[in-house]
C-alpha cells in the first residue's frame, strides 16, 4: 500500500487532529521559515525580550509589520486550507491546531481552530489587556505616518518584513494603546515567549484522543510543535506527516509523504466518503 492510500485509510477513519504549520501557507504566497531544504530562511524575527525592553526595537518591529501586513491581509486561502475545511465539514476532522497566525484556516471555513501561536488579525495592548482588531492599528499607523514609504525585500510567515535600512526606521511613527496609552504588541507568541498553558494544555489533551494527528506543512523544528507529535506517539495515536522535506518528528510517524500539500489534501478529500 503506498503512503497516499494509507493515509487516505487512515483519515477515513474519522477523528483526525490536524497540526498545520508555515508549509500549508505557502501556496498562498506566504514563504514558510525553512523551504523544502529545511534550512532557515534569513530572518531576523523580534523576540519579546527585545520588544518588551526597547522603544527602538518596537518601532522596528512595528515599521517592518506595517510592510509585511498588506501581503498577509492580501493572502487567500490554498486548495490545501479548502481541503481542510472540507474534512472538517465531512466530519473526518475532529480539530486543528495550527502553529500559524494568518488566519487561513477559518478563512476558508474551518471553525473552532486553535491558534497556537495567537493571530497578527488582532492587537493586544501590554498594559490594560484590551485586544483590538490589526486593520484598525493599520488605519492608525497610516494616519501617522503619512509620507513614509518602503519596500520589503522579503515578508515572513509572521508577517515581519525585511526592512533594513536604519533611517527609514528611524522616521517611523508608533502609536499606542487608544484606551490607556500602553505598548500595543500584536496578538502572538513571539520568540523568548511562552504559549498558554491553558492553550498547550489542551493541545495536548487532543494530541492523545485523536484517531490520527496529522502534521501539514511543519518542520517540526521547534519544540512548540514538535512537543505534540512526541505526546501522541507516546499515547500510541498513529501519526502522519505530509511536508516538503523531512521534518524532526520523522521518527515518530507511521507514515510521511513529500509532496505539495495542495494536490495533496485535494486529492484526500476526493478518497474520503461524502
Amino acid at each position: 500500500m503506498s503512503p497516499f492510500d494509507l493515509l487516505a485509510d487512515l483519515v477515513a477513519d474519522g477523528g483526525v487532529v490536524v497540526l498545520s504549520g508555515a508549509g500549508l501557507s505557502t501556496e498562498s504566497g506566504i514563504p514558510d521559515y525553512r523551504g523544502p531544504s529545511g534550512r532557515r530562511r534569513p530572518s531576523s524575527p523580534m523576540t519579546y525580550q527585545d520588544f518588551t525592553g526597547s522603544a527602538a526595537a518596537r518601532r522596528r518591529y512595528w515599521a517592518r509589520s506595517h510592510l509585511g501586513w498588506r501581503h498577509i491581509e492580501r493572502a487567500r486561502p490554498n486548495p490545501g486550507h479548502r481541503a481542510v475545511a472540507r474534512l472538517q465539514e465531512l466530519g473526518l476532522v475532529s480539530a486543528i491546531i495550527t502553529q500559524n497566525v494568518d488566519g487561513l484556516h477559518q478563512e476558508a471555513g474551518a471553525g473552532d481552530v486553535i491558534e497556537l501561536h495567537g493571530s497578527l488579525y488582532r492587537v493586544r495592548c501590554l498594559s490594560c489587556g484590551e485586544r483590538t482588531p490589526r486593520a484598525r492599528l493599520d488605519a492608525r499607523l497610516s494616519a501617522a505616518n503619512p509620507d513614509w514609504a518602503a519596500d520589503a525585500t522579503q515578508v515572513n510567515p509572521d508577517g515581519d518584513a525585511n526592512l533594513e535600512d536604519s533611517l527609514i526606521i528611524d522616521g517611523f511613527a508608533v502609536v499606542d494603546c487608544e484606551g490607556c496609552g500602553g505598548v500595543l504588541k500584536p496578538d502572538v507568541i513571539f520568540f523568548g515567549e511562552n504559549v498558554p498553558p491553558p492553550r498547550v494544555a489542551e493541545c495536548y489533551t487532543l494530541s492523545e484522543r485523536a484517531g490520527l494527528l496529522l502534521v501539514l506543512g511543519s518542520s517540526l523544528t521547534v519544540l512548540s510543535g514538535y512537543r505534540f507529535v512526541r505526546h501522541a506517539a507516546r499515547h500510541a495515536v498513529p501519526v502522519a506527516i505530509v511536508n516538503q522535506g523531512a521534518t524532526r518528528g520523522d521518527e515518530h510517524a507511521r507514515l510521511t509523504l513529500d509532496a505539495p500539500l495542495g494536490d495533496t489534501l485535494t486529492n484526500l478529500v476526493s478518497r474520503c466518503p461524502t
